[in-house]
């Protein structure tokens, strides 16, 4: 392991064991039977990673593609099947709401018992215990017996200790989701405060957004695979098809069990979105649309975001109700002017959908179609702004 790096995972695969038997005692009196009704399963299969310390890295993927249990294999809560992890400096874990907590044991009680797992002495956690506690919000509460807790005390708590021992290395699975609103910004800020710091953070969240501003580095997993290690944007990029192609086979598993056909009543054919020759910040997207069968009425809905996943846009033609729409058997070409579109630098994704107005989608393509701004005017940001600055005195 070289000095700058903080994780090695050396060919690491992690296999559970899945009983078919309903309960403990039939695989008892069933010994012989048990082991014949029993499957592997191969939650994390060869994974080879580095992690650089001061480096951020975000793990993504769809529920059960493996990012929980290579995080607890790399916090040492799970031992690998085969392999092995390499891991220096001092460790702080947030991958359970509450987790080494005691219920029967106060707030007070819970920070001392924590911070001395985290490797703490008393004398260190006296010196931080007021920060933990100004920081969780739960001052009233600190004297109970956290069994009475919310799980937002709960993870409240947990954060504010595990952030105040001063970890070389953050593991954080999904618990930034729990809170109110200044409680996540909170901390948000005291994750920047530690990204500045040079504190390596492993994130896992299904927040597209938090991964995008968060992480430097994206790790995309399917099946226990790496199916993405590097920029994020194209990591998420990733993701996202997944679950769209995901979406598309479950409609038609869904048609198909229902006895329809496996075919859209109107079908995108082809989209392309470019900047106008003249007015550059006006975006046209050229739209073909397949009617295979008309119903009685259909719409076109169209977003845009960013490519971390951000939502800069939405609109849908039934919010113009005098738009008359083609409504005939065979392909239609249509045009969206989008005027003064002054988002930052950076491509965008336009995702189009077709349906109708109570809801019913009869076809949707994300990232159907793309446009890229090459530079801001001045600053930098969501947003182009040309400034006008003026000296008044």
């Amino acid at each position: 392991m070289t000095t700058t790096d903080i994780i090695r995972i050396h060919d690491v695969s992690k296999r559970f064991v899945l009983h078919q038997d309903k309960s403990v005692k039939e695989r008892i009196l069933n010994v012989r039977k048990s082991r014949e009704h029993r499957n592997d399963f191969w939650a994390l299969s060869n994974i080879d990673l580095t992690i650089q310390a001061g480096t951020t890295v975000g793990l993504v993927g769809h529920n059960g593609s493996g990012k929980s249990t290579l995080l607890k294999v790399i916090g040492g809560i799970l031992q690998p099947t085969t392999g092995r992890v390499e891991r220096r400096g001092r460790l702080a874990a947030l991958l359970e709401l509450g987790a080494g907590f005691h219920p029967d044991l106060t707030g007070r009680e819970n920070v001392y018992l924590n911070a001395a797992i985290l490797g703490l002495s008393r004398e260190e956690t006296d010196a931080i215990f007021d920060d933990v506690v100004e920081f969780s919000g739960i001052e009233s509460f600190i004297e109970t017996q956290v069994k009475f807790y919310s799980s937002g005390m709960y993870v409240r708590l947990a954060f504010a200790v595990a952030i105040h021992v001063e970890p070389d290395l953050l593991l954080v699975d999904e618990v930034l989701a729990v809170g109110d609103e200044p409680f996540q910004r909170k901390c948000m800020d005291k994750i920047a405060e530690f990204q500045s710091q040079g504190r390596t953070i492993v994130l896992v969240s299904h927040s597209a957004a938090q991964v995008g501003s968060l992480c430097d580095r994206v790790i995309v997993l399917d099946g226990g695979k790496v199916m993405h290690d590097g920029d994020p944007a194209k990591g998420l990029a990733i993701l996202r098809a997944g679950y769209e192609a995901d979406r598309v086979a479950h409609e038609a598993e869904n048609k198909e069990k229902a006895g329809a056909p496996a075919v859209d009543s109107y079908r995108i054919a082809s989209a392309v979105a470019t900047p106008d020759a003249g007015q550059p910040d006006n975006i046209r997207v050229r739209l073909d649309v397949e009617i295979l069968q008309p119903r009685e009425s259909w719409g076109i809905g169209l977003s845009i975001e960013n490519s971390l996943g951000t939502h800069m846009y939405g609109m849908t033609t039934f919010d113009r109700p005098e738009l008359v729409l083609p409504n005939t058997r065979g392909l239609h070409s249509l045009e969206i002017v989008l005027p003064q579109v002054r988002v930052g630098a950076g491509t965008y994704l336009i995702n189009i959908g077709l349906g109708n107005q109570a809801g019913q989608t009869f076809h949707r393509v994300a990232g159907a179609a793309s446009f890229a701004v090459e530079e801001n005017d001045f600053g930098y940001g969501l947003i182009r702004i040309n400034p006008e600055i003026t000296v008044t005195s």
